[in-house]
């Protein structure tokens, strides 16, 4: 594409004059309020320099040649006094004085000749200070000590080396025994509740946060790192779920350095995986017929077992091009990681995949998950009109109901529309699902860190493990759709 320059009166065009073109300076809205008030107040200065009437559709191709600027070019964001902060020169309006253009870029030219002359002398006196130093005489040296820049003799020095090389070894025969500990410990508390996880979804919030509380405090006894308390470790990893405060100011709230709070809601997070993972299972063809809400009865009686969606959360920008390819996301426009999400038509949780990146489609993500292997012949799943798998779910013996929708067709029938309302108002429930989630933990709403999608030692990233931790949490409180 051609550039033109948009000055008034300007004639500059980027295939035949061999000129600069520049942007117009964009609104850097995550940087702090500081940057973002002056990156506005830049970009108002030149339209108002320009001054012209464009659309706002029409700014991003808008383009100022280098004969507009002294130098030639625009200057930094942060030199607010440089001429060159916008466009001052040849506007083809009168709106600029060019007296007044000529009085600022001497007055510029005048503050930094000063400034230049201050370093110089600031510098000058720096180094007179240090030709002023007195010299300190040199110790006298004994015949019979070696010569050394401490007052410890080679007697002493060796001593001193033998005794951190033995306090080093003490120290790392210490680290392996108190991890080999932790492994016995571990595997143990496993073995002897793993009947406790089977039956986890009969039991209450009550008894789930007391099994937890419990595992905890044996956790904290043998551990013996951590200063906080089981209740006050329970409590961190809730607040940054809930909150997504910063580590430092985690630290602040519970006297611990930022490094401590980081290394606890690792620990806590993980263990709150491991032990909150079974609250989200795929129930019984019985269950759900004996629990089907009313509004659902009436429309499609006891067919519906799964309704299906994807939500996305954003990610930071990875320096990785093969890695930002694979997570950018065209719909959010914006890195994302992508999760499949399916409730029972009673509002629970029953299916969470694992994160995918943000351009894999919502197709491509319900046929390479775990996700088909859940069906059984005469299930029914409902999702949205993007989700194009009816061949996929077929396979299984199962049914795809989506709304209808018309591709350059004929007009929908009066039935059709009919069973499109109804389809929309009970698939809304997934929806208010991941709101709600979205909503409860905020941590899910904001950009999520790059080290957070790195697998672990158990092909489990960090972000998997809060997502599943966060949807149990959810399943523990009360429906957002109602029985009857």
């Amino acid at each position: 594409m051609v550039n033109f320059c948009a000055i008034i009166g300007c004639s500059n065009r980027g295939d035949r004059d061999k000129k600069s073109f520049f942007r117009l300076p964009a609104v850097l809205t995550r940087e702090g309020a500081a940057t973002l008030e002056l990156s506005q107040s830049r970009r108002a200065k030149w339209l108002s320099q320009i001054a012209r009437d464009i659309k706002e559709s029409n700014l991003p191709y808008v383009r100022v040649c280098s004969d507009h600027f002294t130098s030639g070019k625009p200057s930094a964001l942060y030199d607010n006094t440089n001429p060159d902060w916008a466009p001052t020169v040849k506007l083809g309006h009168s709106n600029i004085d060019g007296a007044t253009a000529t009085r600022d870029l001497e007055r510029y030219q005048r503050r930094c000749y000063r400034q230049g002359q201050k370093s110089k002398l600031d510098a000058a006196e720096a180094l007179l200070q240090l030709h002023s130093v007195p010299k300190t005489p040199k110790r006298q040296q004994s015949t019979s000590e070696e010569a050394c820049q401490t007052d410890l003799d080679s007697n002493s020095m060796n001593s001193t080396q033998t005794e951190l090389q033995r306090l080093l070894e003490e120290n790392r025969k210490l680290k392996e025994q108190l991890a080999e500990s932790n492994n016995n410990f571990d595997r143990q508390f496993f073995q002897d509740n793993d009947e406790n996880v089977k039956h986890f979804t009969g039991l209450s919030s009550f008894a789930i946060l007391d099994v937890l509380f419990t595992y905890l405090e044996t956790f904290v006894v043998c551990s013996c790192l951590n200063k906080l308390t089981k209740f006050q470790q329970l409590v961190l990893c809730l607040i940054k779920l809930r909150l997504n405060p910063t580590y430092v100011d985690l630290g602040q709230r519970f006297n611990v350095h930022k490094s401590t709070a980081s290394k606890t809601f690792l620990n806590i997070i993980n263990i709150m995986y491991i032990r909150l993972k079974p609250l989200i299972f795929w129930p019984d063809r019985e269950q759900l017929w004996e629990t089907m809400p009313m509004s659902f009865r009436t429309h499609f009686g006891k067919q519906i077992t799964v309704i299906i969606d994807c939500f996305e959360i954003f990610l930071e920008r990875p320096s990785n091009l093969a890695a930002r390819t694979s997570t950018w996301s065209s719909y959010k426009h914006n890195n994302t990681v992508k999760y499949l999400i399916g409730i029972t038509p009673q509002g629970v949780i029953s299916y969470l995949s694992q994160g995918w990146g943000g351009r894999a489609s919502d197709k491509y993500v319900v046929e390479h998950s775990s996700f088909l292997h859940k069906l059984c012949p005469g299930d029914v799943v409902m999702a949205d009109r993007g989700f194009d798998v009816s061949d996929s779910v077929g396979m299984m013996g199962a049914k795809l109901v989506l709304p209808a929708f018309r591709r350059d067709g004929p007009r929908l029938s009066g039935e059709q529309v009919e069973n499109t309302r109804r389809v929309a108002n009970s698939r809304i429930h997934v929806e208010r699902v991941i709101g709600h989630l979205r909503q409860k933990y905020t941590i899910l709403h904001s950009t999520i860190p790059m080290d957070f999608v790195i697998s672990r030692d158990d092909n489990v990233t960090l972000l998997d493990k809060i997502t599943v931790v966060s949807c149990s949490l959810t399943n523990m409180c009360p429906s957002v759709v109602p029985f009857d």
